[in-house]
């Protein structure tokens, strides 16, 4: 008999998103969204394809995460984002593994499109994502950004892709930008942290460096480009925000 299941999400005005995501978890045993405060259709979307939409007051994204899997029935977990989409075969692989799942958790390939086009360099050749989890073992962190899972024992790879549609336009990705540059500052802040302006311009130009070349952005073309680009300036904007916050 294999393992059941929880497919996990949090989420927020995604009603463009979501029900692509939800579509493609139809095979799950359960699942659990958690609504962080939505304004337009996304509850209502969710409710379509599940009875379990939980809303919770902005706790940052680890504690959310964490809600959303101690809201599971099953010691399974499946953490997806609502811009993801699940493949036929990484469904087919999830499924086969439940069978008789060799690892505590697995790291998931992540293939992502930016403004429409599939990313293969940039970095994003080698994210894989630790998704798929037995929360007996683990379970996300209470990191307001940038969250992870912090999981005992071993943990297995699956190469079958998770898809990911990040920032269909520059407008998202600046706003998300904007967004999580505001959290990352505030753990800089907790952690008292300075930076200068120089010192901003040369973080920001170490990452275009890092992106574009050491990880070959310049071979995704165009788009490879103002991803590097933007992606820079956000680091950029981080730091100028800290320098700000400290003069």
């Amino acid at each position: 008999m294999s393992n059941q299941i929880s497919v996990v999400i949090i989420t927020k005005n995604e009603q463009h998103n979501i029900e692509r995501c939800l579509k493609s978890i139809q095979w799950a045993d359960e699942i659990v969204v958690v609504d962080n405060g939505s304004t337009d259709r996304t509850p209502e979307i969710c409710l379509k394809y599940t009875p379990r939409v939980i809303h919770s007051d902005w706790l940052g994204f680890g504690p959310l995460k964490r809600l959303a899997v101690n809201s599971a029935t099953h010691d399974w977990i499946f953490s997806i984002d609502s811009d993801e989409e699940v493949s036929e075969l990484l469904k087919n692989k999830i499924l086969n593994i439940l069978e008789n799942p060799p690892f505590n958790g697995f790291r998931i390939k992540r293939a992502s499109f930016y403004l429409g086009k599939k990313i293969r360099y940039c970095g994003w050749q080698r994210d894989f994502q630790l998704r798929l989890f037995n929360r007996k073992f683990g379970n996300f962190n209470d990191k307001p950004v940038h969250e992870s899972v912090s999981l005992s024992g071993t943990i297995g790879k699956i190469e079958a892709p998770l898809y990911h549609y990040t920032y269909p336009t520059v407008q998202s990705h600046i706003e998300k930008m904007n967004r999580y540059t505001e959290l990352g500052l505030e753990l800089l802040v907790k952690k008292k942290k300075t930076a200068s302006m120089s010192g901003a311009v040369l973080r920001g130009l170490a990452k275009f460096f890092k992106m574009y070349i050491l990880q070959l952005g310049f071979l995704d073309g165009k788009i490879g480009f103002v991803l590097c680009y933007n992606s820079a300036f956000g680091v950029y904007l981080k730091y100028l925000k800290l320098w700000e916050k400290n003069r």
